[in-house]
């Protein structure tokens, strides 16, 4: 079979299951438990939508943001407010702003949304709400309230597929026990979904990429690859199977994960997003003025991402970017496999909690030791095999 037959042939598999299975008329009781049941199998639902949502998108969740190395000049080129409110700003890549209100509370505030990263739209939306709120766990917060960011072509899909999308958004808001609020909404041929998120963090309690130390372990709290999972299914080289396990953690809330941080006294942290596992730790270093060593066979991978990876199917457009982009501050070993450089850059949505954390207390977290900080050039990286 050809490249394009193959292509060809996963898109119309994907419209087949697309039209014969999106959710819509679901149960009260399917509904509650819904967000459960959906691990099991992310097809095994019951609405009709005309075409796959990702073949309407040019790029896949998170992997459709904009080059981190385009896009940080930029906003470092903005004006720099000095007023003493704004404890966290644009300066450090941090995951949200946060705003000092009184002596015992700050706002924490962010907004996320991307392009469909699967074809179910209760999934599509279920990913989009976790990812969004993640920000606010990585800044030791709490989710209070959200509003919905919609761009649609609801004449092309409908108003049933829209709907589900925004139940699967609001069932996850509900699930994070805050509130969702009201949103806004454009006609779009390329359909996003996302959401701003505000929360409240006690300014003692505030944890930011900023405050990384010298011996600090860096801990996972999720395994990679969901980049190379979805971009390979999309060119028919991946099974359902490894798209289960996929969305499992994406819609997983980093909430648990971020209190066992907090509670083990947590330096800094960060979520692994679009610009991948070193994109987000190149950032917490240069943040931190340190430097880190990663281990590369300790960084926990999904089921069958290693075998997508040895191939080039499975690699993204933003993952190559990121790739480039790290490869002008990291150094990897010679004896690193290249499946693994392209593991730690692939392109990540709703990914799990990176955390600088002290050595006496790293196992109070559950989660994967993936490597170390420590003195050297801020923001640059050793990967060692």
């Amino acid at each position: 079979m050809t490249a394009s037959s193959s292509i060809t042939s996963a898109l119309g598999e994907r419209l087949d299951l697309a039209v014969a299975r999106v959710r819509c008329h679901m149960t009260s009781d399917r509904a509650e438990n819904a967000v459960g049941d959906a691990a099991s199998d992310p097809y095994d639902k019951a609405v009709t939508t005309v075409v796959p949502l990702t073949s309407l998108s040019h790029g896949a969740g998170c992997g459709c943001k904009l080059p981190a190395a385009a896009i940080a000049p930029v906003v470092h080129g903005l004006p720099r407010s000095t007023d003493p409110r704004l404890l966290v700003g644009s300066e450090t890549a941090d995951d949200a702003g946060v705003v000092l209100v009184s002596d015992q509370l700050a706002l924490v505030q962010t907004v996320d949304f991307f392009t469909p990263i699967v074809d179910d739209p209760y999934d599509f939306g279920r990913i989009a709400a976790a990812n969004a709120l993640s920000d606010v766990y990585a800044m030791g917060g709490t989710p209070v309230s959200a509003l919905n960011l919609v761009a649609f072509p609801l004449e092309r899909l409908g108003a049933d597929v829209l709907s589900e999308i925004l139940r699967g958004g609001a069932d996850v808001v509900d699930q994070a026990g805050a509130l969702l609020v009201g949103g806004h909404s454009i006609d779009d041929p390329e359909p996003k979904y996302g959401l701003a998120v505000t929360g409240t963090v006690h300014p003692a309690e505030l944890v930011t990429n900023a405050g990384g130390a010298p011996g600090d372990l860096l801990v996972l709290t999720k395994p990679l690859g969901v980049g190379a999972v979805t971009t390979a299914l999309k060119r028919g080289a991946a099974v359902r199977e490894h798209l289960a396990a996929a969305i499992e953690a994406m819609t997983t809330l980093n909430a648990e994960a971020a209190a066992a941080a907090r509670a083990a006294g947590a330096h800094a942290m960060t979520d692994v997003t679009g610009f991948g596992l070193l994109g987000h730790l190149h950032e917490l270093t240069e943040a931190s003025g340190l430097a880190a060593d990663v281990q590369a066979e300790a960084v926990p991978a999904l089921p069958g991402v290693a075998e997508l990876l040895r191939g080039d199917d499975a690699v993204s457009g933003g993952s190559r970017r990121n790739r480039a982009h790290a490869e002008t501050f990291t150094r990897f070993a010679a004896d690193v496999p290249e499946w693994r450089r392209r593991l730690i850059c692939d392109a990540t949505t709703s990914g799990g909690l990176l955390v600088a954390v002290p050595p006496a207390s790293a196992a109070a977290i559950p989660s994967d030791v993936i490597g170390r900080l420590v003195p050297g050039t801020p923001g640059t990286i050793a990967v060692r095999r």
